[in-house]
């Protein structure tokens, strides 16, 4: 598999179509340098700014509307370091590569930034490993809940395999 560091960023790669394969043990490992280029690449691609790299996996993002019209986007994320903070990363980036209030209802949206996020994993050759696949899972059933919690009257087709809480891994 030809990877963007095979190519040293001399050509982009089309955007995926199909699902992401998943992997349960990493291929190989990427090194820090490798992290460092996919993330400064993502930054400069998507036109954003990290205010606060965070040393939780967790992460936000939002953009900001000057009086001129002028947008701001701005993410906060742990920085990528390994397959779980490259998939937090890469979901806060999804945000804006996905366009916020794109999709209604919220749990949606956070449905397709991981889609994004498990997509550019793959592009980059990051390893989609079983935590990052139960992390994932959690989140969207996460968001399903509160949506159901916050009178969510139909579920995305997409969002019906989230309703149940998986107990493994």
């Amino acid at each position: 598999m030809r990877t963007l560091f095979d190519a040293y960023l001399n050509d982009e790669p089309k955007p995926l179509a199909r699902k992401p394969k998943v992997v349960t043990t990493p291929a190989r490992r990427l090194t820090p340098k490798q992290y460092e280029l996919m993330t400064r690449w993502m930054i400069k691609e998507q036109g954003l700014r990290v205010r606060k790299w965070r040393s939780s996996t967790s992460g936000a993002a939002w953009q900001l509307i000057a009086d001129s019209g002028e947008v701001t986007r701005m993410i906060e994320a742990p920085k990528p370091r390994g397959p779980m903070s490259a998939a937090v990363f890469l979901h806060e980036v999804g945000h804006h590569a996905i366009g916020f209030d794109r999709y209604k209802p919220r749990c949606l949206e956070e449905y397709h930034a991981w889609m994004y996020s498990l997509q550019q994993m793959e592009r980059w050759g990051i390893p989609i490993t079983e935590q990052v696949r139960f992390r994932v899972y959690d989140c969207l059933h996460y968001a399903v809940d509160k949506a159901k919690r916050r009178g969510l009257r139909m579920l995305p087709p997409e969002l019906i395999p989230y309703l149940r809480y998986r107990r493994d891994s």
